[in-house]
C-alpha cells in the first residue's frame, strides 16, 4: 500500500532521528529523508538506520538531503527542527528563534513538495504550527502539530504507575495547547471502557493531571542536557502512519481553529480524525463548564504568542 510513500524529517537530532527510526523499522514508507544542518551527522545516522531496517528486511531506505531542493514531492514532512527547550527556559523564550528557523524551513518545504502534509513537532507546539501554517500557504487540514498523542500517552502511563494494573487498555484523553495550558480530560478517560473516575478518588485523578501538564519539564530535569525524545518521536511516527496508510482514526493534534468550539486563528489540541489528507475531520466533543474554562484558558496562552509573533511584525513580509 505504501510503494512509493516518502517522508521527509527536517532535524535529524534525537526526536527526528527516532521518527525516522520508528517508521523505518515499520517499513511504513519507501523513502526516508534526512535534513539537518549538521550534515555529516545526518548522514552516518541515515546509513545506520538503513542497516538496521535491512536487519528487520524492511524496504524502506534511509538517506540524508543536503539541501532543502533534495525534499522533493514528499508525502509527509516532520519538522523538529529549533532550538531546544533547556532547563529554566519556558516555551515562550523559544518563540522568536523558532517561529525564523520554522518560516525559512517551511517555504522550502512549500516549495518542493507542495503537495505534502506537515507535521509539526517544534515548539512552542501551537505556535509553530500557526506559523507554518501561514508561512506555506497550505489548506489548514494539511498542517497539524504533534502534542495531545504525546500528552495522552504520559497521562495513560501515570494512570498505570498509579493504578498498578490495566496497561495496554488505559485511554487517556486530553485536548487544548502543549504545556502547563493543556486540558486532560479525566471524565473521557478509561481504563477497559471503565471510567476512571470510579477506579481512582479525586485526589488522585488531580496528581495525575499535576504530573501529565508537567511531563515533559519532569524530564528535562532528570536529562539536564536535554529533553525527552522516545514518546514525542513515536507519538509523531503514529500520525505519520495513520497519514500514509489513511487509518481514518481519531487523534488529539493541534490544528488550526475556525469556528470550531468557537474559536477562530488560533491553533489548539482536538480530536480530529487524520487520513492520507491530514486532518481530515475535526471532532467536537462536549465540554463542561470546567473543561471549557481550561480550554479557553489554553486557546488565550496560544492567542498571546500569536499576538507576540504580530507585535514584532513576524507575518508582515508576506
Amino acid at each position: 500500500m505504501n510503494q512509493g510513500k516518502r517522508v521527509g524529517i527536517i532535524g535529524a537530532g534525537n526526536v527526528g532521528a527516532t521518527v525516522a527510526y520508528s517508521l523505518a523499522m515499520l517499513g511504513s514508507c519507501h523513502e526516508i529523508i534526512l535534513r539537518d544542518n549538521k550534515l555529516d551527522v545526518a548522514k552516518g545516522k541515515a546509513l545506520d538506520m538503513s542497516q538496521a531496517a535491512s536487519a528487520v528486511r524492511s524496504h524502506t531506505v534511509v538517506r540524508v538531503a543536503e539541501t532543502m531542493e533534495d525534499l522533493l514531492d514528499c508525502d509527509v514532512v516532520v519538522i523538529t527542527a529549533g532550538s531546544p527547550r533547556l532547563p529554566g527556559m519556558s516555551r515562550d523564550d523559544l518563540l522568536m528563534i523558532n517561529a525564523n528557523i520554522t518560516k525559512d524551513v517551511i517555504k522550502g518545504v512549500a516549495k518542493y513538495s507542495p503537495n505534502a502534509i506537515v507535521v509539526m513537532v517544534s515548539n512552542p507546539l501551537d505556535a509553530m504550527t500557526y506559523v507554518a501554517l501561514k508561512e506555506s500557504g497550505f489548506d489548514r487540514s494539511r498542517v497539524l502539530g504533534m502534542a495531545g498523542i504525546l500528552d495522552s500517552s504520559r497521562m495513560a502511563a501515570f494512570i498505570q504507575e498509579k493504578l498498578g494494573y490495566g496497561g495496554g487498555q488505559i485511554r487517556a484523553s486530553v485536548m487544548g495547547g502543549h504545556g502547563d495550558d493543556m486540558v486532560p480530560l479525566p471524565r473521557y478517560s478509561t481504563v477497559a471502557g471503565v471510567p476512571l473516575t470510579d477506579l481512582l478518588s479525586e485526589k488522585e485523578i488531580a496528581e495525575i493531571v499535576e504530573r501529565t501538564k508537567h511531563g515533559g519539564a519532569e524530564i528535562v530535569a532528570h536529562l539536564k542536557t536535554g529533553s525527552a525524545y522516545y514518546a514525542p518521536a513515536k507519538s509523531t511516527a503514529i500520525m505519520v502512519e495513520a497519514i500514509l496508510k489513511d487509518t481514518k482514526q481519531i487523534h488529539p493534534c493541534a490544528v488550526y481553529l475556525d469556528g470550531e468550539y468557537g474559536y477562530e486563528d488560533v491553533v489548539s489540541g482536538v480530536p480530529v480524525m487524520i487520513g492520507a489528507n491530514g486532518a481530515e475531520k475535526i471532532i467536537e466533543v462536549t465540554l463542561n463548564d470546567a473543561e471549557k474554562a481550561m480550554f479557553k484558558n489554553s486557546c488565550n496562552s496560544v492567542q498571546q504568542l500569536i499576538n507576540t509573533l504580530n507585535k514584532n511584525k513576524f507575518f508582515e513580509d508576506k
